[in-house]
């Protein structure tokens, strides 16, 4: 299952755009300082962006996953003024006592991505704000970042830094497919 790209399984909330708990109405999305360039900078160095979120203000009524939908079109249009295409957008909209194989930090969604566009956990890269994320990550066999302010000691991510431009120069030190690292 190797495919001849790398691909970053980013969180959303908190990740890309300001988490304002339970983004149902697009008019609430706002890109973080720095994503738009760090993705920007990802994409040229020829990683593949899929964003991977779980949703359970679906499950609790809150919104739909029509909602969901549009709140993703806001984000890929605020993207693309950046020049940022997303590849895929992967949700799981159940609540956490549902037990579903696709919510963080079960690897369902991250499964899925890789069974889609082919790639293999050595190609990809976990990043998000939370401990799920990082354990996500661990639960795929990737490589994962927790993205933070503050550095967190014990968190079990290969890096913790602080918005995704820096993302972008760590993942240039990655040797290519089929290096030693």
């Amino acid at each position: 299952m190797t495919g001849g790209r790398r691909f970053v399984l980013l969180d959303r909330d908190g990740t890309i755009m300001e988490d304002r708990h339970y983004v149902g109405d697009p008019r609430d999305v706002a890109l973080l300082p720095r994503a738009g360039e760090g993705l920007r900078l990802l994409r040229r160095a020829g990683w593949g962006l899929v964003v991977v979120s779980n949703q359970s203000g679906v499950g609790r009524g809150f919104f739909s996953l029509e909602a969901v939908a549009e709140v993703h079109q806001r984000l890929t249009e605020l993207l693309a003024e950046e020049g940022v295409t997303i590849d895929a957008f992967y949700v799981c909209p159940h609540l956490p006592e549902e037990g579903c194989s696709c919510r963080k930090p079960r690897p369902g969604m991250g499964l899925r991505a890789m069974e889609d566009f082919r790639f293999s956990p050595r190609q990809g890269l976990v990043v998000g704000d939370k401990e799920s994320d990082v354990l996500f990550g661990k639960n795929l066999g990737m490589r994962a970042v927790l993205l933070s302010g503050d550095a967190r000691k014990g968190s079990g991510a290969d890096a913790v830094l602080p918005h995704l431009e820096s993302v972008a120069r760590w993942a240039e030190t990655w040797p290519e497919e089929g290096d030693e690292a």
